[in-house]
């Protein structure tokens, strides 16, 4: 039992991760409709991001967690703003191979200027465990999971209690009507995937101190950030966030009593079954965002 409790400890802190990375990409696809190759680059961008300011330029670690956001947003904004906003995005040929492209263009430019040998992040806490009863968690861990947590929940928050995220969820029901009554749908466009791409960056920074920065880091997290938007649902926020947690529970679970070298196999296992038997995905909703 108490090795069961510490699974779940370990899948709870990963999971917090996994469903920001997964909401970022389905909110994108959710009002774009546009296949994001290039999250998984976002990711790596915030892990580099914090590698850079803290490591080389000593700055805070929590400090740089939130100019990882920044810079997330900003180059999600720039990639809507040059590269999407004049295209049909119904044109999804076009628009995949402008994502790929991208994703090409940031991994080669992340091995250029960071080389290819991994980096590690400085933690600022210690290394000894705190323990809660029979289960243990470093300190690193609880404040990624904490940090996480936090920012779902003022992310939910903002979706269904701003004016912002009202316009978010006409926009996704109706672009026309949200039009008529006076959205900016080009601007709910920019912001959207400024958003989904800071959600990304934030997530690179925050898991940096517990695994390495490489430059191919980002395409396993965009392997499972589509992994978590298929179990989810397309578009549905809430279910990525569950998808999310759901993965990671997969891949605990499995490394733990299975085999830890096929830990990353045991998620996409689920995701073939899911795609044969419930392609809509697990959590789909009719009303997808919100």
């Amino acid at each position: 039992m108490d090795e069961i409790l510490q699974h779940l400890v370990n899948a709870m802190v990963l999971g917090a991760t996994y469903a920001l990375l997964g909401i970022g990409l389905t909110i994108i696809f959710g009002i774009m409709r546009v296949v994001n190759f290039a999250h998984g680059e976002l990711y790596t961008l915030g892990a580099y991001a914090a590698y850079g300011l803290v490591a080389l330029l000593e700055v805070d670690f929590f400090t740089s967690i939130l100019i990882a956001a920044t810079i997330g947003l900003l180059v999600g904004a720039i990639i809507e703003y040059v590269f999407l906003r004049k295209k049909d995005l119904n044109n999804i040929d076009e628009v995949m191979l402008i994502m790929i492209g991208i994703m090409i263009v940031m991994q080669n430019l992340e091995l250029l200027v960071w080389g290819g040998v991994a980096k590690i992040v400085p933690s600022p806490f210690s290394q000894g465990a705190i323990d809660f009863g029979v289960v243990s968690l470093s300190p690193t861990r609880l404040f990624v999971f904490l940090t996480a947590v936090v920012l779902l929940v003022l992310f939910y928050v903002g979706i269904e209690r701003t004016r912002f995220g009202l316009a978010i969820r006409a926009t996704f029901q109706d672009q026309d009507a949200a039009r008529i009554v006076g959205v900016n749908v080009s601007r709910i466009y920019t912001l959207t995937f400024a958003l989904g791409s800071a959600m990304a960056a934030v997530a690179g920074a925050l898991l940096a101190p517990i695994f390495v920065a490489t430059p191919m880091m980002g395409d396993l997290a965009s392997l499972k950030a589509f992994a978590i938007v298929i179990l989810g649902g397309l578009g549905n926020l809430g279910g990525a966030a569950l998808g999310g947690f759901l993965l990671a529970f997969i891949e605990e679970f499995g490394a733990g009593y299975i085999s830890s070298a096929y830990r990353d196999a045991f998620g996409f296992i689920v995701i073939i079954l899911v795609m044969l038997f419930r392609p809509q995905g697990l959590f789909s909703a009719k009303e997808r965002v919100g």
